[in-house]
């Protein structure tokens, strides 16, 4: 954000109890505390999107000048990441093959020298498709087809394209241990399966995806189908005119936006007393990952006409280290590529690039197997049975097999952890994360690889972050001042102390609310990101503290976040100059809302915006066209319910949420928004049964649970209430809500000495 420490001529101090002249119910009560919103200098932040000059050329237009790039480049995963189909790109078995799924048996051949798949379709009758394009080819290769209204849909049943001797060279469904039938959200004809928006733009440069609301249908383009030159270099007019002016020099980045030049005349000197080099110069730029980052990193695109070179976060929303996405200790768990794990590292933080170990346009590894690590970590020290405590020529004593342990994912895709971190069997123990030990010896104990490590290299430290993050995860009450902690120790990862701003809404108070202040003046972009992202559960009498100031953000996505979450808050009680960049920023959100208007999730924030500044209508027509794109989306059902409710009409809400059941898998916060409707009519019988129902369910959460004993302590059920409590604290642990309210209902029953 790189905001100054310095308060403008009118210091605002904030009343949290005062603050909002808005008609909004407070999310929970609250008592006084002052808090000072400090502003940055505008001069230095700009709200403004980058504005672009430079055209597309083509990589033809590449090769006369960069043979050697362009001969590395072809052939490569990015070159063939998206083909025209053709009998050399089509890598499956297409001669009357056929495939068996849980008794549709869809076949795939050829007629009149094109491709066809004979499968079930949206309805689940068997339907001819011809193959629109290739999709990857190796260690998988896809298959799109072209629906109507610019639809591509990627079939569930791919090859496997690795060799005989792998296992591969056969068809397989990417769901093989559970029925995906045509009405299921993963289904491959469905809204999840769809490439214009799940995977086209990392598949071909300069794709626009192009969704038109209105006639909800797509013209969605790119300069060239798969992944070239300009993909990572950015748009090359400009330097295809450097080049023929012969201008050398004069021309800045010659003719680039950027230039990816991080590398240029650096070395790694040896450490010979660590073993380990270093750079020669600290890196100040994280361009080149960056630009990786855009395709390896679990993010969403939060903003069209993005290109190579601007800034991470001002078009895409990375996810930091959550859960399912990532264990505690931040190793992958889900599919999240790349950029998550690598910011963890200690190699990221010494100032390793992604392409000190890839080549850049082959992709390929720089050197085979130990070799590579060798490039930094001196082979005499590192590559010994005394550090990695193995027999030589082993895959043990792979370095890769140690500290960059594999998952696979789409079956057959394994793809390696960059966190590269050391093994810690200590926290296998405790908290049940991997480690790479036991992955390898199975049947041997996390204690028998904690004792062979330490016997050698010394006990670990306990003071680890996963500690804190794994407690915050299920709620224990105590955890709030460590997580406050990990926030401010800027020696931990970035990502990591962001991880941690998300989790630490239920600890808020008057005492830790100088933590989410600080971070809302951070320079670092993730923290900004984090708290963006959870501010909208912060009670909205207090959010200005901590929303205002990340409208000065030099990221749009954070920018644009932070608005959404003052929607409906009065700013009146500040500077024009804070009003007129939330009303820039939320115009950003309620853009990059409509580019992604494909999407139940961006359908469901518009409807929601639109219900707390008061344009009931818009409200209404997103909340239907949410349900109508995805009528699985409980979310959508959820907030249209409420938003019945808030304009008064409690039966159209419960309409609402008894249509949602038919249509959503996970029923459980639907039955607990109905017992809350009933609890509002004060038609208690009733609301207990829909909250049983929700507090019993398979997908409830602990606080269904938590409301569904309150309300029966209301109606004078103590024994019951205790019950359920106590069921729930068996089931979620050390919950701090169901704590609070087992000691709370204890005392009242006058059995505090049963707490202990």
């Amino acid at each position: 954000m790189k905001l100054q420490n310095i308060i403008f001529t009118e210091i605002i101090i904030i009343s949290l109890l005062f603050i909002v002249g808005c008609d909004r119910q407070a999310d929970q009560e609250g008592s006084e505390s002052d808090l000072v919103i400090q502003l940055p200098d505008s001069d230095n932040v700009s709200v403004q999107s980058p504005t672009l000059t430079e055209k597309y050329v083509g990589s033809s237009q590449c090769t006369s000048c960069h043979q050697q790039e362009m001969q590395d480049w072809q052939g490569s995963h990015h070159d063939l990441a998206m083909q025209h189909v053709s009998d050399k790109t089509v890598l499956g078995d297409f001669n009357n093959a056929s495939f068996d799924y849980f008794g549709t048996v869809s076949k795939f051949y050829k007629q009149e020298g094109r491709y066809f798949v004979e499968t079930d379709g949206p309805d689940g009758k068997l339907t001819q498709y011809p193959i629109a394009y290739t999709f990857g080819v190796y260690p998988l290769q896809q298959y799109l087809i072209e629906f109507p209204g610019g639809r591509l849909q990627a079939l569930n049943i791919v090859w496997d394209s690795r060799t005989s001797q792998e296992g591969g060279q056969r068809w397989y469904h990417l769901y093989p241990n559970e029925q995906i039938k045509h009405d299921d959200e993963l289904h491959w004809t469905g809204i999840n399966q769809n490439w214009n928006y799940m995977c086209a733009d990392c598949h071909s440069t300069n794709l626009q995806k192009n969704y038109i609301a209105k006639e909800q249908e797509y013209k969605t383009s790119w300069s060239e189908i798969d992944v070239a030159c300009e993909a990572c270099h950015g748009p090359g007019s400009q330097h295809v005119k450097w080049a023929g002016d012969g201008k050398g020099g004069e021309v800045p980045n010659k003719g680039f936006a950027y230039a990816l030049d991080e590398r240029r005349g650096i070395a790694w000197a040896m450490d010979s007393a660590t073993g380990i080099a270093k750079r020669s110069k600290e890196k100040v730029s994280d361009t080149e990952i960056e630009v990786c980052a855009r395709c390896h990193s679990r993010r969403g695109t939060a903003f069209p006409n993005t290109h190579p070179g601007d800034s991470f976060l001002d078009g895409f929303h990375p996810s930091l280290l959550t859960d399912p996405l990532y264990y505690p200790d931040g190793q992958i768990r889900d599919e999240v590529y790349v950029y998550g794990s690598f910011l963890q590292s200690k190699m990221y933080h010494a100032g390793v690039s992604c392409s000190d170990c890839h080549q850049p346009h082959s992709l390929k590894l720089r050197a085979e197997g130990n070799s590579l690590c060798g490039q930094c970590h001196l082979p005499a020290k590192y590559e010994s049975a005394s550090h990695h405590l193995h027999d030589e020529a082993t895959q043990g004593s792979l370095c890769v097999n140690c500290h960059m342990p594999s998952k696979t994912y789409m079956g057959v895709d394994e793809r390696r952890d960059h966190s590269f971190r050391i093994p810690r069997p200590d926290l296998s123990k405790a908290l049940g994360v991997p480690n790479a030990c036991t992955q390898c010896h199975s049947d041997r104990t996390d204690k028998w690889a904690e004792d062979a490590i330490s016997k050698v290299h010394g006990k670990a430290d306990p003071n680890h972050y996963a500690v804190i993050l794994a407690l915050a995860r299920q709620g224990e009450p105590e955890v709030g001042t460590l997580l406050a902690k990990l926030i401010l120790d800027d020696a931990q990862p970035a990502i990591v102390r962001a991880t941690a701003v998300t989790l630490f809404p239920p600890y808020l108070s008057n005492e830790t609310a100088q933590i989410l202040q600080i971070v809302s003046q951070s320079d670092e972009p993730l923290l900004g990101l984090a708290l963006a992202t959870i501010a909208d559960r912060i009670p909205s009498q207090y959010r200005p503290a901590f929303s205002v100031p990340l409208l000065y953000d030099n990221n749009r996505v954070t920018r644009s976040l932070a608005a959404n979450t003052l929607s409906g808050i009065s700013l009146e009680m500040f500077p024009k100059e804070v009003q007129e960049n939330y009303k820039a920023s939320i115009e950003e959100f309620v853009i990059s809302s409509e580019f992604n208007a494909d999407r139940p999730e961006h359908l469901t924030n518009l409807a929601d915006h639109y219900t707390r500044i008061g344009s009931f209508q818009e409200a209404k027509n997103y909340y239907q066209r949410a349900i109508q794109v995805a009528p699985f989306y409980t979310p959508a059902h959820i907030n249209y319910s409420d938003y019945y409710r808030r304009i008064g009409d409690e039966k159209k809400a419960q309409q609402v949420l008894n249509d949602a059941l038919s249509d959503v898998r996970g029923k459980a916060s639907i039955y607990h928004s109905l017992g809350l409707s009933y609890v509002r009519q004060k038609q208690m019988g009733t609301a207990l049964e829909y909250l049983q129902q929700a507090a019993d369910a398979e997908d409830a959460v602990a606080r269904y649970s938590y409301v569904y004993a309150i309300a029966l302590n209301s109606e004078g059920r103590r024994a019951d209430a205790l019950s359920v409590l106590e069921q729930a604290l068996s089931r979620y642990g050390n919950d701090r809500e169901i704590l609070s309210a087992l000691i709370s209902i204890q005392k009242e029953a006058g059995r505090s000495s049963q707490l202990d």
